[in-house]
């Protein structure tokens, strides 16, 4: 069983309750390529969301997965929330704790929120990506994808390309990758390449064949437009033709080499269309293992 009430990061998580997440994300995974979406697991509980920031995967994987458990799911729209008018974070836990809500799935702009929640309330607190620190059930759906296929990170090498300066989904696959086993190189412009990835566990490449050599894993990552200053690079044509990766670079990888992406990708430029929809692609599958992740980090909270 976890050791703590909430999910909050990859960093604060053991090796052994990682695995117990995707051992039991592996159960659930196969519970619903055989249609069972009425677990039960969560009956009576209710599952809040607060998203601060858009999203449309993470927080519809979240509100299927407790729907599959059998929870009451509500979603307070920020937008319309008392958010609106000033309420702060504490305050709005506190209201939903007194209205005696069992879980609260929350994503945040700033860095930390969801610590801050978790201190605040009884209920259980699960990180659905804060700011530029974490973003621990992507991490994992990412690993449970890779787990499928490969069974052991014993000796598995996953390259990450992109904007890893700005990617909470790159620190969290690093913390849990490298407790399990796995080599990680990262390869990004210099610029969108943060300090101390070789102090986290990371091999820091000088290119991006370099990166993949050899590579059982690629993935790439969304330039995140939204939290960077412009001049981080010339164009996004310019970012595809020496940064993107494409059927040529995966020449260096390992044959069949699983092609990833946490989404929505930009099509042409982290990935070329070629890799998006190839045979190596588990894109989609991801989509899967989020939910079955997610309804793996809701049981074994409760």
């Amino acid at each position: 069983m976890l050791k703590e009430k909430d999910i909050l990061g990859l960093y604060p998580l053991s090796k052994e309750e990682i695995e117990e997440i995707l051992e039991t994300g592996l159960e659930m995974k196969r519970a619903l390529r055989a249609g069972e979406k009425s677990l039960g697991t969560l009956k009576n509980k209710t599952v809040v969301t607060l998203f601060y920031e858009n999203s449309t995967r993470t927080r519809c994987s979240f509100e299927l997965a407790a729907k599959y458990l059998g929870a009451h799911v509500v979603d307070l729209g920020v937008a319309t929330s008392s958010v609106q008018k000033g309420e702060t974070l504490v305050d709005t836990g506190k209201t939903l704790d007194a209205m005696r809500a069992d879980y609260m799935v929350i994503r945040h702009s700033a860095g930390g929120a969801p610590r801050l929640l978790a201190k605040t309330v009884q209920a259980h607190v699960i990180n659905a990506g804060d700011g530029m620190n974490e973003h621990p059930s992507q991490a994992l759906l990412d690993m449970l994808t890779m787990k499928e296929k490969f069974r052991s990170f014993r000796g598995l090498k996953v390259a990450i390309l992109g904007d890893i300066r700005h990617s909470r989904v790159a620190k969290s696959n690093l913390y849990g990758l490298k407790k399990l086993g796995a080599e990680v190189t990262m390869f990004a412009p210099a610029t969108l390449l943060p300090t101390g990835l070789a102090d986290m566990g990371a091999t820091v490449c000088a290119s991006r064949e370099e990166a993949v050599k050899d590579a059982d894993v690629v993935m790439g990552l969304r330039i995140q437009l939204e939290r960077q200053k412009a001049g981080n690079f010339p164009s996004l044509g310019e970012y595809a033709k020496y940064y993107g990766a494409n059927e040529e670079l995966l020449r260096h990888a390992k044959p069949g080499a699983l092609i990833m992406h946490p989404g929505p990708v930009n099509r042409g430029v982290e990935l070329t269309s070629a890799l998006i929809d190839g045979e190596s692609s588990r894109i989609e599958d991801q989509v899967l293992s989020g939910v079955a992740v997610r309804m793996a980090m809701l049981s074994l909270l409760a």
